[in-house]
């Protein structure tokens, strides 16, 4: 493989950081199947700005505890990775170059839809870590453009990771979590969901794929809103076209979030 891949990962419920599920440990060993990269640049659901693309810049990030609940260990759990200020100003500058109003911010920490999963693939925190935001005001099309602009990283040994979740309907995985019932079974829902959008990546059926909020079965009971879909699109338009698709897990935690990972090369 001549350049880096690009990836999707399904980052879950915050706990997947100490729990112990199949996600958990696909994540645990996903960084052996890859070239070690120089640094990381995650699109993360979880860092959203409207109408502008914000660029974590900090040297020194902290770690975001966002999220209420859970037990109190998780919120324990630092993630030290350092920044790469210099890497954050070519990716602004690379994103004003293709359009995008794009500025380097900083206090900007990282949030769990980035470190629960580096956590545990990159635990010796050792690579830089860059953030990248989502506009949850915008589409698959956006995203994909925003990805596109993203895809000179892969040449120069950065792993572009889009972190969001291959299904989200957060109304019914917090009543499973109540129930602490981790196992429960998946619904025909999200499996024909799941099933239709890998079926379309495989296959690179880009077109079908934009217009998943009115052609994937059940796309809107899967994702109420799509901000977590679209870190997909991203990892998906940094592979550049024609890329192919590799799955890379999948599995279900508390029955209604599919935890897909894909491969983009």
């Amino acid at each position: 493989m001549s350049q880096i891949p690009s990836l999707f990962i399904s980052h879950g419920s915050p706990d997947v950081a100490i729990a112990e599920t199949e996600a958990t440990r696909f994540l645990r060993g996903l960084a052996a199947g890859l070239p070690r990269p120089r640094a990381i640049v995650v699109a993360t659901a979880h860092f959203e700005a409207e109408g502008r693309v914000l660029v974590s810049g900090d040297a020194a990030p902290e770690t975001i505890h966002d999220f209420g609940g859970f037990d109190r260990s998780l919120y324990e759990i630092r993630y030290p990775a350092p920044g790469d200020p210099q890497l954050s100003s070519t990716i602004a500058a690379a994103l004003a170059g293709s359009g995008f109003a794009a500025e380097v911010v900083a206090n900007r920490g990282f949030d769990h839809g980035t470190w629960v999963p580096l956590s545990l693939a990159f635990p010796q925190a050792d690579i830089p870590v860059v953030q990248v935001s989502i506009d949850p005001g915008e589409g698959p099309a956006y995203h994909l453009r925003l990805g596109e602009a993203l895809a000179f990283l892969r040449s120069e040994n950065v792993l572009v990771i889009g972190s969001g979740s291959f299904t989200h309907n957060l109304r019914e995985a917090f009543a499973r979590i109540r129930n602490n019932d981790r196992q429960a079974a998946t619904p025909e829902w999200v499996s024909r969901f799941a099933d239709w959008m890998t079926e379309r990546l495989i296959a690179g059926d880009r077109s079908a794929l934009e217009a998943y909020r009115s052609e994937a079965p059940f796309a809107r009971e899967n994702h109420p809103t799509d901000e977590h879909l679209m870190p997909l699109y991203v990892a998906l338009g940094a592979a550049g076209l024609g890329a192919g698709a590799t799955k890379l897990h999948g599995s279900h935690d508390f029955g209604v979030l599919a935890m897909e990972a894909f491969a983009f090369a």
